[in-house]
This record gives structure tokens, C-alpha cells and sequence, in this order.
């Protein structure tokens, strides 16, 4: 049996996701000599400067921390050639160039949340569920050229709930993401890895990045696409459409819903409404409101809206 290696390990990402896993490196006693984060900026309204999860995290354990804003630079790579690391472990961070990944002796690999070579790309466990997955997952591979795309190391599956939204599937994949790690780095500690070429000509989906557009609900879809849709952007970044009311239109966030299959002679998109809930009429049935944010207002439950907020008789989500 080979002599087991005395592993030195950077540690790239820089959201909560990655806090998880960083946290279970240093309880299995595993030696973090840096941890390469987001640089500081600004967010809200009083532009107060946010540290990233990562590094909030990191401060506590009086890791070294480096934030940089150019990962070519000479002086970052000076600084991280420094850490003297043999390994590199990166867990949503972002694409490196080839002088910072083929720096460590043992390479570098990544933590991405799919059954690769599926949903490659920036939002994984989102379009997941939005596709109507019923399996998911989370892949170890050392980092190439391209986005995810390099060798395969390990990986392991998780079923979707059939009612699981994008921040449940986060947490599970988590948790399973960390166990995944810990497997992978013992593997590379004792020289034992073997790899899986990820297949060049799989027909793959993508994890497209996620922005105004492709989060927007078609209230024409089927009425399994719409459900899939907001699961897969719960809690973040929201489902959103436009509710036309009383002469006013808002943008509005939907949260929560539940299927109704039944037939019906409502146009689609009408917004049909009682005393205790709200539904919008699709293809197939309707489209129950559970859970629902209205401009400038916090999310709340439809019981709770319908306290100080009514639905006129014409009123349509577009």
C-alpha cells in the first residue's frame, strides 16, 4: 500500500453551499492552507460591503484568505504559488484559467451539484427541478480547459421529491456534495484515483444562468411545466409573471403552488378567487397560490394576502 500524502489544500468558493463543505474538510482534520473567496462589494440600499459566506467563515478559523479581482495577475499568483498547496478543491466558485488549476502537484477538482455530464453550467439544481428531473445529483472531476467537462472522479445521485423546490434540493445536495469530498480527497491521499473520461458526443442539458427571462412563468405551459418552474426557482431567485388587477399591473414573485387537474372554461391566465384562496386557470386545471410576494411587500401565505388584498372578477396574471 502507497505511503499516504501529506496534503496542503487551497480551497476555492465562495457561497453558503461551499461553507458546508469547507466546514466538513476541517472537522475530518484535513489541512486548509488558504482559501481563495469573492472579492468584498457592495449590496443594499445603504451599499454597506457584503463578505462573501466563504470568507465570513474562513475569518473564524484564521485561514488565510485571498479575494481576487483578476485571476491571471501576477500578484495573486505569486501569493497563492506561496500557500506552497498540492491541492486545490473548488465548490462554486468560478472558471479558473489553466495557471491557477495545474498549479498543485495532485491537480485540482471541483464539487458540481448534477449527475454530470448533465446540467453543466451556473444553476444546476434550479433547472433540475425546472426540467422536471426526478433524479439529481452531485460529481467530483478535475478541472480542464472547459466548464465542467474534465475527468469524472465520483459521483453520487439523490431522487427529487415530487413537490421539491430548488432551496431543499440545495441542502440535500449539500450535505451529499460534502460527503462527496471527503471520499474524493481520501482517495487522492492514498493515490488511488481512478477517473472517467466524461463522454464527448453524451446529449447533455444545460444549467443555463438564470436571469429575468428564463425565470418568467408562461402561463400557456402545461400545468406540469408551470408547477416544475416555480419549484425550481424556490426560494431563489423567484418565479415571477405580471397580475393584471383593478387597472394596475405589478411584477409579483410566486413561491409556492399546488396542481388542480380538473376541466374548466376559463380563459387562461384568469385569476379566480375566494375568501381563502387564489387560483389561475391553465391548460389542464389550475394553478393554486400558496405562497406570493406583491411590490414592496414580504412573501406571504394567500390566507395572509387576502387579508388586505382583493382580486377583481377580470383580474389575469399575463
Amino acid at each position: 500500500m502507497s505511503k499516504k500524502r501529506d496534503l496542503r489544500i487551497v480551497f476555492m468558493g465562495t457561497p453558503e453551499f461551499a461553507v458546508t463543505i469547507l466546514d466538513t474538510l476541517l472537522e475530518n482534520d484535513f489541512n486548509i492552507v488558504g482559501v481563495i473567496t469573492a472579492p468584498d462589494k457592495p449590496a443594499g440600499r445603504g451599499r454597506k460591503i457584503n463578505k462573501s459566506a466563504v470568507k465570513d467563515y474562513a475569518e473564524t478559523k484564521g485561514i488565510t484568505i485571498l479575494q481576487p479581482t483578476n485571476l491571471k495577475s501576477e500578484d495573486f499568483l505569486e501569493d497563492l504559488k506561496s500557500l506552497n498547496a498540492n491541492l486545490q478543491i473548488v465548490v462554486a466558485f468560478r472558471m479558473l484559467p489553466k495557471a491557477v488549476w495545474q498549479m498543485p502537484e495532485y491537480g485540482t477538482f471541483n464539487l458540481h451539484a448534477s449527475l454530470l455530464p448533465n446540467y453543466r453550467g451556473a444553476a444546476p439544481i434550479n433547472w433540475a427541478i425546472i426540467n422536471g428531473e426526478a433524479k439529481s445529483g452531485v460529481s467530483t472531476f478535475f478541472i480542464d480547459e472547459k466548464i465542467d467537462t474534465g475527468a469524472m472522479i465520483l459521483q453520487e445521485g439523490i431522487n427529487i421529491d415530487a413537490n421539491e423546490n430548488a432551496g431543499s434540493l440545495h441542502d440535500k445536495l449539500m450535505h451529499l456534495g460534502s460527503d462527496l469530498v471527503i471520499k474524493t480527497v481520501k482517495h487522492i491521499a492514498i493515490g488511488d484515483v481512478n477517473t472517467t473520461p466524461q463522454p464527448e458526443d453524451a446529449i447533455s442539458r444545460t444549467a443555463y444562468k438564470l436571469n429575468k427571462d428564463n425565470c418568467k412563468i408562461d402561463w400557456n405551459a402545461s400545468i406540469d411545466t408551470i408547477h416544475n418552474k416555480i419549484r425550481g426557482l424556490s426560494p431563489y431567485p423567484a418565479a415571477w409573471c405580471q397580475l393584471n388587477n383593478d387597472e394596475e399591473t405589478l411584477d409579483i414573485k410566486i413561491y409556492t403552488v399546488d396542481k388542480e387537474i380538473i376541466a374548466h372554461d376559463h380563459k387562461i391566465g384568469s385569476v379566480i378567487s375566494s375568501k381563502k384562496e387564489v387560483k389561475i386557470a391553465v391548460k389542464e386545471g389550475y394553478i393554486k397560490i400558496l405562497d406570493i410576494k406583491l411590490p414592496g411587500k414580504r412573501t406571504m401565505d394567500i390566507k395572509s394576502l387576502l387579508n388586505g388584498y382583493s382580486f377583481k372578477s377580470d383580474a389575469k396574471m399575463l
